[in-house]
């Protein structure tokens, strides 16, 4: 039996190819023949790490193909003609009517993803969702198989490595520095952080600063209109380091008072865990996948009053009995995320499915 996976783009980095990556460790632990096919291949990653999906393996009826869901792609059509069993693993794909001001591009890939996820309904003997929220979506659209929850994967001993330390020389001061970490994309909403930091530095704290580490390529036109609201504003000190290393993250992590999360798409929110890995306090609006990431780690808003908000930061920085109850219940949350323990609930999944597919054939 082959255990394969195939998604459409992998690359350096980010949550989804380093889920695939962590899934291939146990499944190759199991010892079942395994490899990762891609459309695209990011060249930064290790030679090795996947292969093109035109040069897929034969597959027979007794394999397993583990499909990564999350943007719309050929593959979706090609797997739906395999031979064999066919398990979708969903990290959703954020609604079209996000970009549609932003990139037409971006606004027909989600579009087409989307139907292509319903016409998996079909084909699909098995999911596994990264959050309830993702779960509850492919019932929405149909999904009739048995579908389970596993949290993405994460690699927590990646954040151990050393931090940039230019990058903390330059930032770490008597200001407060609040963090975004996440793609700059319209469904993420950095205009409603804008508007919560804008005043929050003007009636609360002067000495203060935003910063959004994430990559805008392809979303330009976001940008520039979060660009023009900053202007209108006429706040200072909102800091965008655009594409950068790995170690320059780390260090604004490591800078973090506060980590704000406005967001109202996320399948699974992946720097939610990260800043509670950095042991950053967490407020996040209570939307998508959200609350089953953060849990009653961080606190959850209700609405995007930024006069409310701005307050609740201010008083969790200054309360210190309340920041640290905040960071011991994220600390909880955190521990039952670790890498060991998903990665044994993947292989407990795995394998239950696996005892499903002999009894079926007996």
């Amino acid at each position: 039996m082959k255990i394969i996976q195939a998604l459409a783009t992998i690359s350096f980095g980010d949550a989804v190819s380093n889920d695939v990556i962590n899934l291939k460790k146990v499944i190759t632990k199991l010892g079942f023949e395994t490899q990762i096919y891609a459309e695209n291949i990011d060249g930064r990653l290790p030679s090795g790490t996947a292969e093109r999906y035109d040069n897929l393996c034969e597959l027979t009826a007794e394999d397993i193909m583990i499909f990564h869901e999350s943007v719309g792609t050929d593959l979706n059509e090609k797997i739906r003609h395999l031979k064999c069993h066919l398990i979708i693993r969903y990290h959703n794909i954020t609604p079209p009517y996000f970009f549609s001001q932003y990139n037409m591009a971006s606004f027909k890939l989600s579009e087409v993803g989307l139907a292509q996820t319903r016409k998996l309904a079909d084909v699909a003997e098995y999911a596994i969702a990264v959050s309830e929220f993702n779960k509850n979506d492919l019932i929405r659209m149909g999904y009739r198989c048995k579908i389970d929850v596993l949290p993405v994967v994460i690699p927590f001993e990646d954040y151990e490595k050393k931090a940039d330390i230019a990058t903390i020389v330059k930032y770490n001061d008597d200001y407060v520095n609040i963090l975004f970490v996440g793609r700059i994309v319209p469904n993420k909403k950095h205009e409603d952080i804008i508007r919560i930091y804008n005043f929050y530095k003007k009636m609360v704290n002067q000495k203060s600063r935003l910063i959004f580490v994430g990559n805008y390529e392809g979303m330009e036109n976001y940008k520039k209109r979060l660009d023009r609201y900053i202007q209108e504003l006429d706040v200072d000190d909102v800091i965008f380091p655009g594409h950068i290393k790995f170690n320059q993250i780390l260090a604004y992590y490591k800078l973090a008072d506060i980590f704000i999360c406005m967001s109202e798409h996320e399948g699974f929110c992946v720097p939610l865990v990260e800043a509670m890995k950095f042991k950053v306090p967490i407020i996040a609006y209570d939307s998508c996948a959200v609350p089953d990431t953060l849990s009653d780690g961080g606190i959850l808003v209700k609405n995007k009053n930024e006069k409310e908000i701005a307050l609740l930061i201010e008083t969790i920085l200054s309360d210190n009995a309340l920041k640290q109850k905040i960071l011991n219940n994220q600390n909880r949350i955190l521990e039952k995320l670790q890498y060991d323990i998903m990665s044994d609930k993947f292989e407990s999944l795995l394998m239950g499915f696996i005892d499903e597919m002999d009894v079926d054939n007996k």
